[in-house]
């Protein structure tokens, strides 16, 4: 219900944008902009063609309301946006962002561009960017917020909270990071902690010394499976001093797992790892998808080639063909299932180190079970359809799909876990490289057991 009840508000928003945009109604606009909350703006923004969104950005002011619109749109469309504006316009709309938000922003724009926009910065601000943008990309530097307020160890509760009232520009204080006097990080408090204790408590006593700390260098997704894991609403990113470089915050945090989730799902389907495909033309569309079809069409020519060198039996009975689709489709199906499987559960961190075989066999006996299961049903069919034919065709027909299910499952399983010991992303293991190698595979052991069988 509320799902329908958000299409329906964004579908009427789109609507009222939409009349004000033709009837050139610039103040109405600038009203509506300014009402609309900017993760809707950014939703309806993606709806506009590119005239339209040219028109509503430049009636946009340098504000809060702005810098979180920008920070929601996909990284196409900012490009798209600022890449038509001159340096000055967009230091103008990104000067009051926090450093991790104009470090986002700047990515998103040519390596020219984006140096003449941070030399018309302030030098610390600069600095700091120029620090972020220096980290690899997806990692914890490029999303962690700086202006992070950290105090002494020694310090009593009643200081701390006086002195946290008047951080007002810290980034989302969800827990006290605390140092010692080498500005080291050592321990962390909770507000909470904070406001329960006497006030005349030193918080190295009230503070968690066990601090889940990662380095700037750090992978997103490794960090996302940290606040995943432990609840945190942040993490600290430290040096190899332990001297706290800034926080990576929960709802970066969710971008990142939609984001990664993204990723592994279009690549898995074989179309690459870009994010905003669906905004790229049908020609750049194209180009990003030929290679990783290429392995199909790779595997589609090698299977062609091994029917063809069994034409011989499909002459005597031609029954044989009728399930080659069958056979291919049952275990391409039951192959990406299982990388599927495999490579989400990496992700998640259910596959850990050391329980890889334990999910192996596991996979392993269900592709069994469902090889015998289908095997059976198949092969009762097939000497059903075609009674006039050997008899054995039944028995070929069963035992051939339990073997392709059985390979695709092993296939599937056992390429991402190989892939990940060769520090290579699992999740191009899947989609066409997986299930080219089980219709490779299914049909040549099709027509071996056919072979065997029917003396053929």
């Amino acid at each position: 219900m509320r799902k329908e009840l958000f299409k329906h508000e964004i579908t009427l928003l789109r609507d009222t944008f939409g009349r004000l945009l033709r009837r050139h109604a610039q103040t109405n606009l600038i009203k509506l902009i300014n009402k609309t909350h900017p993760a809707d703006l950014a939703i309806v923004f993606r709806h506009f063609n590119d005239d339209e969104q040219v028109q509503v950005f430049d009636l946009m002011q340098g504000d809060g309301h702005t810098l979180e619109f920008l920070v929601e749109l996909d990284d196409t469309i900012i490009e798209k946006l600022l890449n038509i504006k001159n340096p000055e316009r967009i230091v103008e709309l990104i000067q009051n962002a926090s450093t991790n938000d104009q470090s986002y922003i700047l990515g998103t724009l040519e390596q020219s561009q984006a140096k003449s926009v941070i030399d018309l910065l302030k030098k610390e601000e600069q600095e700091e960017i120029e620090e972020i943008m220096g980290y690899p990309d997806d990692s914890a530097g490029t999303m962690m917020a700086t202006d992070v307020f950290t105090i002494y160890q020694d310090t009593t509760c009643s200081e701390a909270l006086k002195t946290l009232q008047d951080q007002k520009d810290a980034e989302m204080v969800f827990y006290l990071y605390i140092t010692n006097e080498d500005d080291s990080l050592v321990g962390v408090a909770s507000l909470r902690a904070l406001a329960t204790t006497p006030s005349n408590t030193l918080l190295k006593d009230i503070m968690v010394r066990r601090v889940h700390s990662v380095r700037p260098e750090t992978d997103q997704e490794d960090v996302a499976q940290i606040v995943a894991q432990y609840n945190y609403l942040a993490v600290p990113v430290v040096d190899s001093d332990e001297r706290l470089l800034g926080i990576v915050t929960v709802d970066d945090v969710v971008d990142v797992i939609r984001e990664e989730a993204t990723e592994d799902f279009l690549q898995m389907a074989g179309v690459g790892k870009d994010r905003e495909i669906l905004l790229k033309s049908s020609w750049e569309n194209a180009k990003v998808r030929l290679p990783w079809l290429f392995a199909s069409w790779i595997g589609g020519v090698v299977a062609a080639s091994v029917i063809g060198s069994y034409e011989y039996m499909l002459e005597n009975i031609i029954a044989l063909a009728a399930f080659i689709p069958v056979i291919i489709g049952m275990g391409g199906n039951i192959g990406t299932q299982s990388s599927t499987i495999i490579v989400r559960g990496m992700a998640t961190g259910r596959i850990e180190i050391g329980n890889e075989l334990m999910i192996l066999v596991k996979e392993l006996k269900v592709g069994l079970i469902l090889g015998i299961l289908y095997g059976v049903l198949l092969g009762l069919f097939a000497n059903l359809r075609f009674i006039g034919t050997d008899p054995m065709l039944g028995l070929v027909v069963g035992l051939s799909i339990a073997c392709s299910m059985l390979i695709a499952v092993t296939v599937g399983s056992f390429t991402p876990l190989v892939l990940r010991k060769l520090d290579i992303d699992p999740a191009i293991a899947t989609g066409p490289f997986v299930t080219t190698s089980i219709d490779i595979l299914g049909v040549l052991f099709y027509f071996v057991i056919a072979g065997i069988l029917l003396n053929i």
